[in-house]
């Protein structure tokens, strides 16, 4: 079931992107809030959003 749409998928991944960069140029272990980036990537890629499932939030159109 997918929940983002084309340009919701490229605003998360961008910034999926600038978070996990923070892992390989970051030093101690702040560097590790990079992590976070791995979430807005793969609902990027697989345009599922878990928190607009839940509150039933849809950026994408629907078929018919």
């Amino acid at each position: 079931m997918k929940n983002v749409g084309h340009i919701n998928r490229i605003m998360r991944f961008i910034p999926g992107l600038i978070l996990l960069s923070i892992l390989f140029w970051g030093e101690g272990n702040l560097k590790y809030l990079g992590l976070i980036g791995i979430i807005p990537i793969l609902s990027g890629i697989f345009d599922v959003c878990p928190l607009c499932l839940i509150s039933g939030n849809k950026s994408c159109k629907i078929k018919k």
